[in-house]
């Protein structure tokens, strides 16, 4: 599956902990990462600078859904769902 074009949900939802040019402390969940261009696509994408975090997602249809709302809902539950803060009742 390839990423959708214009979507930059997974530049968004999720926290990054590790260096992004332009973000030297990472980004919080929820932040529009400054890699991101005009057209929701990553400027750094390929290239070493990129952090690890972000190479490691891939597009699927679970992650990805029927359109950019859906990933980002889909993205925010699972980065609550795995925050060091949260605690199963």
């Amino acid at each position: 599956m390839k990423c959708r074009d214009h979507c930059g949900a997974c530049c968004t939802a999720p926290s990054i902990n590790s260096p992004i040019p332009g973000m030297p402390n990472g980004k919080p969940a929820g932040v529009r990462c400054v890699q991101l261009n005009e057209q929701n696509m990553c400027k750094i994408f390929g290239k070493p600078e990129r952090p690890a975090f972000c190479g490691s997602l891939q597009p699927s249809l679970e992650m990805c859904g029927e359109s950019r709302e859906q990933a980002i809902h889909w993205l925010t539950e699972l980065e609550q769902l795995t925050a060091p803060s949260f605690t199963q009742q």
